[in-house]
């Protein structure tokens, strides 16, 4: 199949990067926004006629939640105008397209795992631009699959893991929300996991499913934060606090754990703990800079030896 990956140079779309060439049965694209404007329905339709796509996988959207409060129109044309248009292109070539979205479409309220039929009720301009996209899609693409997930992060981009890496490199003491409570993901298994649900698809079939997506466990940034430090060997001290210590532009939803029990039973996934994945993790920053790696892969573990000895302490 020819598989379309939008969003090709953000966390999850370099996963499926590096994973696509051990799936040589597939031919994939993965154009970055100058190639392909997902906000350009004209580009859009004519990138997947030229290259005839049956599968979209949208990883492109707007992240940055507190700018998004004050940039509300940038938040919405790529998160909600962006789907509708891969949408209505899917539809026309007769591709089904996976989207990816967010754990922010809820509002942190409830006290168990939200289910895909619990109502969304997004706090901020990003949950509800990341909202309205899934609306669009369920109304304009007669094949897709809309997976959420949460708190990602990757040996590639910017994240949680690599940001609380560098500050207990140079810091003694840390103060991380502990109020906050959600599944880490890494963007790794999820990418092997849209991988693994490709392999089963079957063209014949209309999908029209939500699913989530998050590594088995629960934790606070606070118990995210003391994990890392912990398995990269690091001495700094890392100190709850309240959300009201630390304001944000954006709310947070309190509470964002997702119940994975659905794309478990229909897929047949085997889900990792975010403990293990985050051990994975470390050691592979650990590996690309052992392999002397030139490219972004390795933007993280090139920035000082502290942060290289740090990583070597994962494989003690």
């Amino acid at each position: 199949m020819n598989i379309l990956v939008t969003g090709g140079g953000g966390q999850l779309g370099s996963e499926l990067k590096a994973l696509s060439p051990n799936t040589s049965e597939h031919r994939f694209y993965f154009p970055d926004r100058d190639e392909l404007d997902i906000t350009d329905p004209v580009k859009v339709n004519r990138f997947c006629r030229e290259n005839p796509i049956e599968v979209m996988v949208n990883c492109a959207a707007y992240t940055a939640v507190d700018r998004a409060q004050s940039d509300a129109e940038a938040a919405f044309l790529v998160n909600r105008e962006g789907p509708a248009i891969l949408a209505a292109c899917a539809r026309d070539i007769g591709a089904l397209l996976v989207h990816l979205s967010t754990d922010y479409v809820f509002d942190g309220q409830s006290s168990t795992p939200y289910r895909e039929i619990d109502p969304p009720s997004p706090l901020g301009i990003y949950g509800r631009s990341k909202w309205e996209g899934e609306e669009c899609i369920r109304k304009i693409a007669p094949s897709h699959l809309i997976i959420r997930t949460s708190w990602l992060y990757s040996v590639y981009g910017h994240n949680f893991v690599k940001t609380m890496l560098r500050l207990g490199a140079g810091k003694d003491e840390i103060r991380v929300v502990s109020d906050q409570v959600g599944a880490p993901t890494s963007a790794a298994d999820l990418a092997e996991a849209i991988l693994s649900i490709i392999a089963r698809y079957d063209p014949e079939c209309l999908y029209r499913e939500t699913y989530h997506y998050a590594n088995e466990g629960v934790c606070s940034w606070y118990d995210f934060a003391v994990a890392i430090m912990e398995l990269a060997g690091l001495s700094s001290r890392v100190h709850p606090i309240g959300s009201d210590q630390y304001p944000q532009t954006a709310p947070r939803p309190h509470y964002s754990v997702m119940n994975t029990s659905l794309v478990v039973s229909d897929w047949g996934l085997e889900i990792p703990h975010w403990r293990s994945s985050l051990e994975v993790m470390l050691k592979k920053l650990l590996s690309l800079e052992d392999k002397g790696k030139s490219s972004d892969e390795r933007e993280f573990c090139v920035k000082g030896k502290a942060v290289n000895v740090i990583c070597k302490n994962v494989l003690k």
